[in-house]
């Protein structure tokens, strides 16, 4: 007989996993991960650990499939990973999310594409927010945390002999970003700009 594995989740700290707990030790679950996290949190540690050590022929058990996935991309990556490693997925609640039988199946290539759809509209949606705020003029990525002068300054300690690390601390940044100005594209560009000026 195949072993039950059960996951309980919950999204706050004040509730309670006691009636998923108890679905799960009636549907024949004879281990449970236990989670209190939000659904949106990537960590997830029990269920990373209930996926990591699933073995072939095991049945990932849940109460309804909103404590396993957040959304569909989510469930169906979750569920891919079940199924690929030869065990099997099912839900209390919802009956058709079953993979051991030909609707679960089906299931679970409609769920493909709608992940895959899903997944479209966010690149459309972030696609359509960056354009919107280039538009209003907000400059896209991090801000430069250091100043086209500070770099020409830079360049000119570092030739004098001062150390990475010396100029680093008194900029508030990195040996290796130091590093990259000194020795990377904008430093060719400062040094031209040095010549040109002497």
């Amino acid at each position: 007989m195949s072993r039950k594995i059960g996951y309980a989740r919950v999204s706050t700290i004040g509730q309670t996993l006691d009636v998923q707990l108890q679905a799960l030790q009636d549907y024949g679950c004879t281990k449970i991960f236990r989670e209190k996290a939000g659904g949106a949190d990537a960590e997830r540690i029990q269920l990373q650990k209930l996926l990591k050590g699933l073995s072939k022929g095991e049945i990932v058990v849940v109460t309804r499939i909103d404590r396993l996935a957040r959304s569909t991309f989510d469930l169906f990556g979750i569920v891919k990973e079940i199924t690929q490693k030869g065990a099997q997925f099912c839900s209390i609640a919802e009956p058709w999310a079953d993979t051991m039988t030909s609707t679960g199946r089906l299931m679970l290539a409609v769920l493909g594409g709608l992940a895959d759809v899903e997944r479209d509209l966010i690149r459309t949606r972030t696609a359509e927010g960056r354009l919107r705020a280039t538009r209003r003029g907000v400059k896209m990525g991090r801000p430069a945390v250091i100043t086209q002068a500070q770099r020409h300054e830079i360049i000119r300690r570092r030739q004098n002999g001062e150390t990475l690390k010396m100029i680093a601390q008194s900029y508030g940044i990195s040996a290796g970003t130091v590093s990259r100005i000194v020795t990377g594209a904008d430093s060719h560009r400062c040094r031209k700009q040095l010549t040109n000026e002497d």
